[in-house]
């Protein structure tokens, strides 16, 4: 249990990290409009790197996807300050070392954000898939290229294209509160997953019950899951509702039809639907084989990005 804790100690961290730099670098942007640009443009710099990053890495989603909107628009309003703003001539220079600790700084938060997009794994073998929701907006709670974006799963055997899966409510976010110790009050709990594509399935059972957030005791070997075939790839679903899978054993699935729903067994720390595709190659498990990036319905989507069901 404490270990549960400190994951949820963590997201209230990376929240709360989020929003403080973020309104730093909002200061960064305005405070580089009270001199010329000669003199600040390392705080210009720094500041528009930073806001950069954190659109595109924050932790917007414990609070209302909006939030990061407003974010956004209110770095617009301090560039524009920054150009209607008059500038300071008399003002003292920056130090030189300053300038220095505000380009290094900048260039990490510029690397960080091109790797948002490319990855550290270079080009991917793609599978093409058909969202397993039918209705409402979901959200990218963990996934990417790699690193960095893709941590956690990152550090599993083979899981580097592996995706989080969470559902919106309508305000933005994807719970009622921050973290909630109910089940019910996550959006995507009980939510149907239906079959990706047509296969066959290989593994399915809902016999484990659903964790209380933010508990992982019952680890990553108790979770509920599907796991279908198909000629060319594997897709594992994991993390589903007790009692809820309604498909057996070698049953042939096609695209469409119902699996089970979301749930929140196993290592999780509150409902999700966790999937990962590999390659089906010959003698090797599942796991162990070429995992594949996925695109749903032809695009492919990073941390922090919404999907929305057709």
């Amino acid at each position: 249990m404490c270990e549960s804790w400190q994951a949820i100690m963590i997201i209230y961290c990376l929240l709360g990290v989020t929003l403080a730099l973020a309104l730093y670098s909002l200061y960064l942007v305005w405070k580089a409009g009270s001199r010329p640009l000669t003199a600040t443009y390392t705080y210009l710099l720094l500041g528009l790197s930073m806001a950069v990053f954190l659109y595109l890495y924050g932790t917007w989603v414990y609070l209302s996807i909006y939030s990061g909107y407003i974010f956004g628009g209110l770095l617009l309003g301090c560039c524009a300050g920054y150009v209607l703003r008059k500038h300071d001539h008399a003002a003292k220079p920056t130090p030189r070392w300053k300038k220095r600790s505000n380009v290094i700084l900048s260039a990490v938060f510029i690397l960080l954000s091109i790797l948002y997009f490319t990855g550290t794994t270079g080009k991917p073998d793609t599978v093409q898939l058909s969202l397993p929701f039918k209705t409402g907006k979901y959200y990218v709670l963990q996934g990417g290229k790699g690193l960095p974006t893709n941590v956690f799963h990152f550090s599993l055997r083979g899981a580097v294209y592996a995706m989080d899966i969470v559902k919106l409510n309508s305000t933005g976010g994807r719970a009622n509160k921050i973290f909630s110790r109910r089940l019910e009050d996550y959006t995507i709990f009980g939510d149907t997953v239906y079959a990706p594509c047509d296969g066959l399935v290989v593994r399915a059972y809902s016999n484990n019950p659903d964790n209380i957030p933010p508990s992982m005791n019952r680890g990553p070997k108790n979770t509920n899951q599907v796991l279908l075939e198909t000629p060319g790839y594997y897709v594992f679903m994991g993390h589903l509702k007790m009692g809820s899978v309604v498909v057996k054993e070698g049953q042939y699935v096609k695209q469409g039809d119902p699996l089970g729903c979301v749930g929140n067994s196993g290592f999780s720390t509150e409902p999700h639907l966790h999937i990962q595709v590999h390659a089906n190659t010959a003698g090797v498990p599942w796991y162990e084989a070429k995992p594949l990036y996925i695109l749903f319905n032809g695009k492919g989507y990073l941390l922090d990005e919404v999907i929305r069901a057709k």
